[in-house]
């Protein structure tokens, strides 16, 4: 989280900033349908911007072909900070999973701001007979495992090659069309695992419908504080989540990215946001332009090696 310091300078360089834009509505582009992780986002965020820059602030759902139909148009428009992007961290993985790769995800965008992030658990329904992840490991090595995901490349499919990577074990996945019939097929114990958001996951294992084992961030989850990271499970290789950032089209000038970075960042400190974000299973993140970069950097080069290494395509 960036300190009071840090958010005054940056809110310093805004004002100081020339009005190279925000002279008409400004679009943000959620390249995916409504409902999902990042149009909630849009829309708690979309208020507050509106509020600060006094121009109307809309949202476009321009979903398909694994969200990069709306993160291509959002490339190829005007940097004049009009259109902007709200994506997820498939932004990243979608450039290793498509041949040809269908945006340049270092260069094609210019970064603003990396507005949240959350973790992924590692479930199981209840007959399965292990309590934790190096449990589920040993398991598979003595039957065949089966599990679930929301389609081919989407976060919870990865994050669950990269486990099987790192534990050097073979798992069976089946893809489904979204999460819902996924979840279903592991709560109705027709598949063994699957990685989900751990909001999510926390009210089926409160019922006893499935049974969470490891979850995939660096600390463990304030959410579900019993439940031990992968690292702890000796998998420190397995950091899996979810984080959404704002980004616009190349070539937008420094003073609309520090506009826009400075408003986001004020938004993430107001107190009820923290609250609201908790609700959906995000954290605030905040920072600098440069900090979305290295996240944008290190993640393309780790889930790069992990998707060539599972031999994953999008077709």
């Amino acid at each position: 989280m960036p300190t009071r310091r840090h958010l005054g300078l940056l809110a310093a360089a805004a004002l100081a900033a020339p009005a190279t834009a925000q002279e008409g509505p400004i679009t943000l582009v959620v390249p995916f349908t409504p409902g999902t992780g990042m149009d909630i986002l849009a829309r708690l965020f979309a208020p507050w911007m509106q509020q600060k820059l006094e121009h109307p602030v809309v949202i476009d759902n321009r979903a398909g072909a694994s969200g990069n139909i709306g993160t291509q148009a959002v490339g190829r428009a005007n940097p004049d900070g009009r259109t902007l992007l709200v994506q997820a961290n498939t932004f990243v993985t979608n450039v290793p999973l498509f041949t040809p790769a269908p945006y340049d995800a270092l260069r094609g965008f210019t970064p603003i701001i990396l507005l949240t992030e959350g973790d992924l658990v590692l479930c199981t329904h209840p007959d399965v007979p292990a309590t934790g992840a190096r449990e589920l490991a040993e398991l598979s090595k003595r039957q065949p495992l089966d599990y679930a995901s929301p389609g081919i490349g989407t976060p919870q499919h990865l994050a669950m090659a990269l486990f099987a990577q790192e534990a050097r074990i073979d798992l069976n996945h089946i893809p489904y069309r979204g999460s819902a019939p996924a979840v279903q097929d592991l709560i109705g114990k027709r598949v063994h695992a699957m990685a989900m958001p751990v909001t999510t996951a926390l009210p089926l294992a409160a019922e006893g419908r499935l049974r969470m084992l490891a979850t995939g961030g660096t600390r463990r989850t304030a959410s579900a504080p019993a439940i031990p990271t992968f690292a702890e499970a000796g998998y420190p290789g397995v950091q899996v989540g979810f984080w959404y950032p704002v980004l616009g089209p190349p070539g937008m000038a420094p003073a609309l990215v520090a506009r826009f970075n400075s408003i986001l960042n004020a938004w993430l400190q107001e107190p009820e946001t923290a609250a609201r974000l908790r609700q959906q299973g995000m954290s605030p993140v905040g920072g600098t332009p440069a900090l979305l970069a290295d996240r944008i950097r290190d993640d393309l080069t780790r889930w790069t090696r992990v998707i060539r290494e599972a031999k994953i395509t999008a077709e």
